[in-house]
Formats: C-alpha cells, structure tokens, sequence
C-alpha cells in the first residue's frame, strides 16, 4: 500500500465525508455500528468477498457486552451465544473441577453478570447483519484499499472494487485491518514484541457431553499442565479444545486430533471433528497508533496472546473509547486534538494490561498452575479482573491505571473507573441505569440532598448534561424535577463509596472522567468537560 505525503487542503472544509472502517472483523463492525449510533456518517471497506469463516476467537466477556449494549447490539448477540456464569479450572488426572470464577458475584455491578461463547465468524455474521439493517451499503465487500493520501481535512483511499480503482475521500480512516495492516505498513508504522515459537491449535468436535457422555464441565474451562494444556469452549453448535503445538511440530490428522481430545475428556462415544485451525501467537503491539487522520485499532494496533479471551476484547475496548471522541469532534463539541487521548489510554490497556495479564496467563498454563496461578485475589476481584469490569483508564494523564481489581467488594470510586450499572428513577418512575444515562452524553451527576434545592448548573454545553441523585424524592416546587434522579437508600452513593455530597462526571463510554467535591470549591464538571473535549485551549483552574 502506498502512502503519499499530505497535501494542502482544499478551500472547501469537507465535512460532508465519512469516516472509512477499513475490515470488517469484530472490531470494524463493533466500531463502524458505534459510529452509527453516535449518528457519524461511516463506510466500512472490506477486501474480501465474503466475511471471515475463522471460529477462532470464541469467548465475548462482560465488558464488550455493555459495549455492545450501549450500541444496541447486545441482545441479537445473545441470541446467538451460549451464557456462562463459571470459568472453571479442571484437574486434568480426576477430571474434577477445582477453582471456578462465578461471575454471578457481579449481579450488582452489571446487567450482564456472565461471559458468552460464540465462534468469530457467527458473531460477524450477527452484526454485519445489525449493521446492514441500520445503515444499507455501509458495508462494502470486495473493496481493497490499495493506497491513500492524508490532506489537511480529509483523506484519500485508493480502493480497488468488483468495479475498477476508484477514490474514496474521508474525514478520518479507521484501520481495523487485522495483524498484517496494510494501512499500518503504509504508515510506516513498526510493531514491537514477540511471536511465540509454539502455535495454537484448534479443534471443534460435535460429541454429546451432557446426557450419554455427562461431563458437567463449566462451559469455559482450563486443563493445565506442565506438558499440554488444553482450554475447553462450549459453543452453541459444538465443543471446542484449544492446545499448543510443539514448535515445528506437524499438523495433526483427523484421528491424531479426535485422540488428543479424548486424552483429556476420557473415552466418550460419536466423536466427529468438524473442523480445525492453527495460528501462530504473537504479542506485539504497534509504537503508534495515529498519524494524522488514520488511527489503528485492535489487532492492527495490538496483536495479544489469545488467552482468557483477552485479543478480540482488548479490540472492542479501542471500539468503545473512539467512536464518541470521533462524534464530538465531528458534530462541532470537541477539537481534533482530543482524538489524542484514544492511544493516550488505550496503548497501555494494551500493552502492559492485557497483553501482560495474557502472557502470564500462558506461562502458567504451562506451569500447571492453572490460569488462577497468574493472579491471587478474592472472587469480586477475580471475577471483576476477568471480564474486563475492573478496567481503569488513564484518563488525566497521570499514568494510573489498571486492569485487576483486588478484594473481596468495591472501593472509593476513581477517575478512569468503569462506573458500576446502577439503576435510578426518574420523576416518572421510570427505572433507568447509570449506562443508559451517557450512551450519546457526558452527565454530571450531583450527590446532593434535593430537599434543599441544590443549585445544580444549566445544561449550557453541548454535550454535557447535569443531574441530582439524591434518596429524597425531588420536591414539586423544587425546579428540579426534570433534572433529578431518585436513589432509593442511598444505593449508588454508597456503592460509589461517597461519603460526602459530590460530582461524578460520566463519559460516554461509561467510565468516570473526574470526581469533585460538591458544592464546587474551585475545579467544576464543566471545567474537566473542557479539559476532555478541548485539550489544547482548556485553562488551569
């Protein structure tokens, strides 16, 4: 792919343009319908004729199924999975099942207390489906992108289709083109890390495990083993084994294959092989991840060790943290500059978050400790570490964050922390819920008594809406009716570990963006709205 120096711009500001997806694997379908609901103008060009029929990434964890949910997503996507509230451990010599974590410990932290398991190319086919009935020719097949050019205020794809070269112009450019970016490559972009010596190998058998052949394994389950471990999927059409290859070892036969898992299951009856895959296991993560108006997202950005689901997941954190920069920036709320906090926060997640937490994952495996040997923590801390709750991003720069929470239950809320999915009443009555409140909105929520009438700020900026949260219903001559929020008991306070009336600023991603003391003492919501959305004219407070 070539990539030609930038030209001036054209007189005319081009913001009739797209922005252009380029792939159409989980990530680019999850970002281009993120798009589409923040209500962006998107194309999604993809190379091939039809979309990928890989089944290897299988497991879609917590954090990616609010994601989904906040794009309207969810639901079909579940239709389609199998549900599971126990990722297991087995002892591989009895066969018995050891550490568990029960993500049913969650149910006050999410609406979606469990993980899925769906194949790659079944979940493709779902949201290139959800996609394709709410925004037709969105989705381009057969269209390859052989060259572009970065302009002052937009950029030029050359694109190869059923139909000749043609040019695609676009606001901003999305490579969501897998390990082997093209886009990246054009870029000049280099990736840093380490392709693993050993392959994984895949294997999706069709057996009965639960009435003539009863296992009773979780539906997500680890053999480990000094000598060859096995992961164990349970997919809505099959049982699938997931092992290493010695380095330089041979493609195993249908038969070699069928016996290797009988070695770790026992002997069972009507054993058919439906299909097998092996690829090779990086960790490896670009320098950078925008240049201009092309930014990288998943594996173009980040290639992680495909343990503990933590490749395709890590991809759909990217999916969530970019679309509603890209709409602020796009409708007039923000400037260009605030696109810079997506790699800001996300190349850490990437590198040292999942693709540390999946190495260690691996090399316990292999240690026979099991995947638990990697962390030691309480279950609501294990449970909230493995399906990526426990996230906190690097949201003012100061270099904190994390993705393990430790402990046996919650502490103080922090900027950067996923907020719990708490529900609240309206004046209607209408029960909502913390994520329902920002899917397209930052909100300032004021713990504050509403009794006293707090003197809550207007909603003067676009973009920003201001809320009170309070246990005391909203007095009708307050004026504060249309804007409060009823908390029986006092509950997302105390879950929120506030102690005193504060502000908790909400993203649209549904993580905190600042924390302040209420009434206002210097620093205000709209001050940190400011800072977020204007990061290169914002002042000092």
């Amino acid at each position: 792919m070539t990539a030609l120096a930038p030209t001036p711009a054209p007189v005319a500001d081009r913001t009739d343009l797209p922005v252009v997806v380029v792939g159409a694997g989980p990530v680019g379908l999850i970002t281009a319908l993120g798009l589409v609901h923040h209500g962006v103008p998107v194309v999604v060009l993809e190379e091939d004729e039809r979309l990928s029929l890989d089944t290897k990434a299988g497991t879609v964890l917590t954090r990616t199924l609010e994601v989904l949910d906040r794009y309207d997503a969810a639901a079909p996507v579940l239709a389609a999975s199998l549900r599971i509230d126990e990722i297991g451990e087995i002892d591989r010599p009895t066969g018995k099942s050891g550490m568990s974590v029960r993500t049913d410990v969650l149910a006050e932290d999410t609406r979606f207390p469990f993980v899925v398991n769906i194949p790659q190319n079944s979940l493709e086919g779902v949201l290139s489906g959800i996609l394709t009935e709410r925004a037709p020719q969105v989705l381009q097949m057969r269209h390859r992108v052989t060259g572009f050019v970065q302009h002052t205020n937009h950029v030029t794809l050359t694109v190869d289709t059923p139909d000749g070269e043609r040019t695609v112009d676009a606001r901003y450019v999305l490579g969501c083109d897998g390990g082997r970016s093209a886009l990246r490559t054009g870029l000049g972009i280099e990736v840093e890390g380490k392709t693993l010596e050993e392959r994984y190998m895949l294997v999706d058998l069709e057996v009965d495990l639960d009435v003539d052949n009863p296992r009773d394994y979780p539906y997500l389950a680890y053999f480990a083993d000094p000598h060859e471990w096995m992961i164990l999927v349970r997919q809505p059409h099959c049982w699938r084994f997931l092992f290493p290859l010695k380095p330089g070892a041979p493609e195993p036969g249908i038969e070699e294959l069928r016996d290797k898992a009988l070695h770790f299951i026992g002997d069972v009856d009507d054993v058919r092989v439906l299909g097998s895959n092996i690829y090779t296991v990086h960790q490896r993560v670009a320098d950078r991840w925008v240049d201009g108006r092309v930014m990288l997202m998943g594996d173009a950005a980040h290639l992680i060790t495909p343990m503990w689901a933590l490749g395709l997941n890590t991809g759909v954190l990217d999916a969530s943290n970019l679309p509603w920069r890209l709409a602020w920036v796009l409708r007039g709320w923000g400037s260009p500059a605030m696109l810079a906090a997506y790699e800001g926060e996300q190349s850490s997640v990437a590198v040292k978050g999942s693709g540390q937490m999946a190495e260690a994952a691996r090399e316990a495996m292999g240690a026979g400790g099991g995947p638990a040997g990697a962390l030691d923590q309480a279950d609501w801390g294990w449970a909230m570490t493995r399906t990526l709750l426990g996230i906190r991003l690097d949201v003012d720069g100061t270099g904190e964050w994390t993705m393990v929470q430790t402990g046996d239950g919650p502490g103080t809320v922090r900027p950067g922390d996923r907020v719990p999915d708490l529900p609240v009443f309206d004046a209607g009555g209408r029960r909502t819920h913390l994520h329902e409140l920002v899917r397209d909105t930052f909100v300032a929520l004021h713990f504050a008594d509403a009794r006293r009438r707090p003197a809550i700020p207007e909603d003067e900026l676009p973009g920003l809406r201001h809320v009170v949260v309070s246990r005391w219903d909203a007095p009708h001559d307050s004026g504060l009716r249309d804007r409060a929020l009823f908390d029986p008991g006092d509950r997302v306070r105390r879950r929120l570990c506030l102690e005193e009336d504060a502000v908790v600023l909400l993203r649209p991603d549904a993580h905190v963006a600042a924390v302040l003391p209420w009434p206002s003492t210097g620093l205000t919501a709209a001050d940190v709205y400011r800072r977020i959305t204007h990061p290169d004219t914002a002042q000092e407070v």
